[in-house]
């Protein structure tokens, strides 16, 4: 299948990203950049200078709501994604609604309780609809224990270890790696006909 196929193909289908932090803002590029038709993103955050060191924002984004920044960028790409936006703090009735007309769906949110919530709600709510995570991608090196693995419609990306902290920050490598992990999973899904409506 050349591009252009792939292109066509992965126009009918609409994405839905929890998040537009590392994770986030760098899987929804690399879907934008492959053609997908639609990108439903949430975040309720704004652009700090903390934030460049692995997410897809610039110095002059600096105060932005992430959402609208990364619509910016995306349209700033490619005129083949849409882009639908929600600047909103996430609950179990948000997700629903939100996400309910979403082919797939990528968690890439920081908190733990929001990533628990997420995934329970897709589980119960979108039980059919394949839900991929992250999981463990702060620090540098170990490239190689980063995978992806399979429960049932939820895959998890990451090493699934190594947590955030100040001795052990996300850098742009794990977080863009993970990030796109994510992201190849999506085209996976989509381009095997996996993902049926």
């Amino acid at each position: 299948m050349n591009f252009e196929k792939i292109k066509k193909h992965l126009q009918s289908y609409t994405v839905g990203i929890a998040g537009c932090g590392g994770l986030g803002s760098n899987c929804a590029v690399s879907l934008a950049r492959s053609g997908i038709g639609k990108l439903v993103i949430t975040d309720f955050d704004i652009v700090d200078n903390s934030n460049l060191n692995r997410q897809y924002y610039f110095m002059d984004q600096v105060g932005m709501k992430k959402t609208d920044a990364l619509k910016a960028n995306i349209n700033r790409i490619t005129n083949l994604t849409s882009v639908e936006t929600h600047d909103v703090v996430l609950n179990a009735e948000l997700i629903e609604t939100i996400f309910k007309d979403c082919d797939i769906i990528v968690e890439a949110v920081d908190k733990a309780a929001t990533k628990q919530e997420i995934i329970e709600t897709c589980y119960f709510k979108f039980p059919h609809k394949p839900l991929i995570t992250g999981l463990g991608m702060a620090g540098w090196g170990d490239t190689n224990i980063l995978r992806s693995r399979q429960s049932g419609n939820l895959y998890i990306c990451g090493d699934e270890i190594s947590e955030v902290s100040d001795d052990n920050p996300p850098l742009a490598p794990r977080v863009s790696i993970v990030s796109n992990m994510q992201a190849n999973i999506v085209l996976e899904l989509i381009l095997k006909n996996m993902v049926r409506r």
